[in-house]
């Protein structure tokens, strides 16, 4: 009898420990300097915060396309302490354009979510004759142009390219430091295309600065619901969408990772939330920690074979 109420005792302990979830500061590493992920941690994890009374504190941590921030949280204790918040390219691209990764995507993580995702938006420089995507095509068949990128292995160059290798055409790769001066740069006639995030290009598109031809993502932007899909433009199945991940050291207590899922989906479930959403362009996805997981690794092995086409590395 002592033994099972023994048993008893500390099942009730190991309850009560679950239960106080964090009993103390979280830290959160942020992959990139801020700007849209950051602005997006920062505010959900403000609602999850409140919810779980106590501070999620974030720390950024840029460089090497999220490897640096995604290392220190690999080898950092699995304690749900300490958590990182990433563009979803550093598990799903980066290990097919890097030639060594100081962490193991798929072993060395548990995914706690892919909140939302967001397409890239096609679009020309008004010199350029194409008002479609089959005529930019032909176009490209018959003449040289260029196509602009935030830089190698950045979301827009991964779009760009995998757009290029499914029609069948070649354009010239022009990266820059950051997506802001190449959106510039195709505005000001120096690059003829881009593939940006919606919200970057479709302000110069209702000024006429830009003519929007496509979506990458499979269903229309709710912010140009008139701009059609490139897979309803002649190429079903295309599909070039990117996400947010938060991520925990592998091993971290699976009541932990549930318990943040779910005070992240009630963040995002909040209208204020829902409404800047709604102006970043970005789809909830309502993916549970087993499912987050399961996308990343869809996506890594679909674009392991995009970039092996299109031939894309960094050193």
């Amino acid at each position: 009898m002592k033994l099972v109420g023994m048993i008893a005792l500390c099942a009730l302990a190991g309850g009560a420990a679950a239960q106080s979830y964090p009993s103390k500061p979280v830290r959160v590493v942020v992959s990139t300097v801020p700007g849209p992920l950051d602005t997006f941690a920062r505010m959900t994890l403000d609602k999850v915060s409140a919810a779980l009374k106590q501070p999620f504190v974030v720390e950024n941590k840029a460089g090497a396309g999220g490897n640096i921030a995604a290392e220190m949280v690999a080898k950092s204790a699995p304690d749900g302490y300490t958590l990182l918040y990433a563009i979803d390219t550093t598990f799903t691209v980066n290990p097919s354009i890097y030639a060594k990764l100081p962490f193991d995507p798929a072993k060395d993580f548990s995914a706690i979510s892919v909140p939302v995702t967001y397409g890239q938006m096609l679009a020309v420089h008004p010199s350029v004759p194409a008002k479609s995507v089959a005529e930019l095509v032909a176009l490209a068949k018959q003449k040289k142009l260029t196509y602009a990128s935030g830089g190698n292995g950045t979301p827009s160059h991964l779009s760009g390219a995998y757009f290029l290798a499914t029609a069948g055409i070649d354009m010239t790769h022009v990266p820059y430091k950051g997506t802001g001066q190449s959106v510039i740069d195709v505005v000001a006639g120096q690059v003829d295309s881009i593939f940006a995030v919606t919200t970057g290009v479709l302000p110069h598109v209702k000024a006429g600065k830009l003519r929007a031809l496509g979506i990458s993502s499979p269903k229309r932007s709710e912010l140009a619901p008139d701009v059609p899909t490139i897979a309803e433009s002649g190429y079903p199945g295309f599909e070039a969408s990117f996400a947010y991940a938060l991520m925990a050291p592998a091993g971290t207590p699976g009541d932990m990772v549930a318990t943040l899922n779910r005070e992240l989906q009630r963040a995002l479930a909040q209208p204020d939330v829902q409404q800047k959403n709604h102006t970043f362009d970005y789809v909830v996805t309502g993916l549970s920690p087993a499912q987050s997981a399961a996308w990343l690794k869809e996506n890594r092995e679909r674009w392991a074979q995009v970039i092996k086409r299109a031939g894309i590395m960094v050193e």
